[in-house]
């Protein structure tokens, strides 16, 4: 093949892949000859080429133009996504089967029974959006002083308020934010525990939690959960009896997946047992205000007189997931994780956290939060019924008090993994229980669905799609 062939076909494939896009201005003549160390003749020699396939045009004194559509009048977008989810089979790697259960989400419209995420529809992320562009319109010249730990003073006093309005008082001096809730775990991690410590976790437990421990080098030692009053705290005592716990993590409130709200005797029973072995305990309450109740749920941080409960959050799950705004409350680490906070990232993105703290301070938080519960409580319910029609006999399902997620025990011959790939083949995801724990086999016949997107008759057939491969899993 010429170098001016070669040449071609590699611009070709890059037109064809989307790198440049319909009507957009390739390289000059001049250009590509100094990039790719040829003669100039030898570029126009290739753009004659490109010309006479039709995929170049050329313009007087302008230059070369990508001439593909690709089937699509606005132009093929570059896209990185595989163009099918990858399979996986047991024994499973934990991390890679959550990969790609996210990447699965947005590949052939697939449906997102097996997303982490809430569905964005309900949160107002126009009205946020539109106050971080007057913001960054209004001051040309934003640093990374703006919003060195602890953070955005507005955002940290709005936090402080939204506290004290669901009956805790905090103190605007300990909150630090974070990007998300997953650096302010990691954070509150770091300053607790060492590589080779063991953590206590709830079981099942959210995935995140378990990535946290394995990537700082600790073990997850698992601790049986009741599904309605949270974690076995004579379990965990007998744990802690026999080996060092450096710290216990916990999301008491809407638990993903089991989707429970811990009592609050059993909430100051837990922190008690902390606190006599003096124990931290790391608490995930990115769920708090998803609640299906009449009244806010406490937290563990509220029954915590010696500063051992480190309390963790965003607003990822309520607000917006797209600005990644967390925070930590960490009691007695309260110096260390602000310190590790900027060793790690520096700081938390400036006008996102400006953004979310004018739309709390003006824009009617409650409100929007109102009706966000009011429609999972009924997708909730929705959901449960079409379960208990259409899945084989002998399946159990939790009782979420609020979230958006929904736990699942098929009968003992359904394979999670089996089951994954099936709905997979049929445009569909949900969360395999594998994903719940450090032990391959616990929960092999569970799976985790998502009921946030607005319930419609698509959400419903994609339920009984996979009720009906469950009973063939079953067989």
């Amino acid at each position: 093949m010429n170098i001016y062939e070669k040449l071609a076909d590699d611009i070709e494939r890059l037109i064809r892949q989307g790198v440049y896009r319909h009507g957009e201005r390739l390289p000059s003549v001049r250009q590509t000859s100094q990039q790719h160390r040829i003669s100039i003749s030898t570029v126009i020699r290739a753009y004659l080429l490109l010309e006479s396939r039709g995929l170049l045009t050329s313009r007087p004194q302008s230059g070369y133009f990508a001439n593909f559509r690709g089937g699509d009048e606005e132009g093929q977008a570059l896209d990185l996504r595989p163009s099918r989810p990858i399979p996986i089979s047991s024994p499973v790697d934990v991390s890679r089967l959550v990969l790609s259960t996210l990447r699965s989400i947005g590949v052939d419209d697939a449906l997102p029974l097996g997303s982490p995420y809430p569905d964005p529809s309900l949160f107002p992320f126009e009205r946020i959006n539109r106050y971080a562009y007057d913001i960054g319109r209004g001051k040309s010249r934003w640093g990374v002083t703006d919003a060195l730990p602890p953070g955005n003073p507005n955002l940290v006093r709005q936090i402080a308020r939204r506290y004290l309005e669901n009956g805790m008082a905090v103190d605007p001096n300990e909150v630090i934010i974070t990007v998300g809730a997953t650096e302010a775990i990691n954070l509150c991690l770091q300053a607790v525990a060492k590589p080779g410590d063991v953590i206590a976790v709830e079981s099942p437990t959210f995935y995140a939690m378990l990535h946290a421990i394995e990537r700082l080098g600790m073990k997850a030692i698992e601790v049986s959960t009741h599904p309605e009053y949270g974690i076995d705290i004579d379990a965990l005592a007998a744990i802690a009896d026999s080996q060092a716990i450096a710290a216990c993590m916990v999301m008491p409130n809407f638990q993903n997946p089991l989707g429970f709200q811990m009592p609050d005797e059993r909430k100051r029973e837990l922190v008690e047992f902390a606190t006599k072995r003096d124990i931290p305990v790391i608490e995930n309450g990115v769920y708090n205000e998803l609640y299906f109740g009449n009244s806010h749920p406490s937290t563990l941080k509220a029954y915590d007189t010696k500063g051992l409960v480190l309390h963790c959050s965003s607003f990822s799950k309520s607000l917006t997931a797209a600005y990644r705004i967390g925070w930590a409350l960490p009691g007695r680490y309260r110096d260390q994780v602000e310190k590790l906070k900027f060793l790690n990232t520096l700081t938390s993105p400036t006008i996102p956290q400006q953004a979310i703290a004018e739309y709390l301070e003006r824009d009617g938080y409650e409100h929007h939060l109102r009706r966000v519960r009011k429609a999972y409580a009924q997708q909730a319910n929705l959901m449960k019924v079409v379960v208990s029609r259409f899945f084989p006999e002998g399946t159990r399902m939790s009782n979420p008090a609020g979230g958006y997620v929904l736990w699942i025990e098929l009968p003992p011959k359904v394979d999670g993994m089996r089951l994954y790939n099936l709905a997979l083949d049929e445009g569909i995801t949900i969360g395999p229980g594998y994903m719940f724990s450090v032990s391959d086999a616990t929960y092999r016949n569970f799976i985790r669905l998502n009921y946030s997107s607005p319930w419609t008759s698509e959400i419903e057939q994609a339920v009984i799609t996979i009720g009906k491969l469950a009973a063939v899993c079953a067989r």
